[in-house]
């Protein structure tokens, strides 16, 4: 898992791509992308037999990796790694 959540440091270019963009057109970018990667990693693992979570009982599963009812969580972090890049780590 250290790796996955690891792999936010990847948003940093991303950041300085769109940072000119509306927040909310921002927010959905790092929302999707945190999407993709967590549906390919997870669907990789799973067919590997390691992934180590399982959504499928959740109301808004897709294929049991992602949530759609996550979607404000990865909205607001992408935001919460777009301020710490430019607040904390510039």
């Amino acid at each position: 898992m250290f790796f996955i959540y690891g792999m936010a440091a990847f948003l940093q270019p991303l950041i300085v791509a769109i940072i000119s963009l509306p927040i909310f057109v921002r927010g959905g970018i790092y929302m999707l992308c945190i999407f993709a990667v967590e549906y390919i990693l997870g669907m990789i693992m799973k067919q590997l037999r390691i992934c180590p979570w399982d959504y499928s009982g959740a109301k808004y599963a897709v294929h049991g990796v992602i949530r759609l009812d996550y979607a404000p969580l990865w909205f607001f972090c992408g935001l919460l790694f777009e301020f710490a890049h430019f607040n904390f780590l510039t």
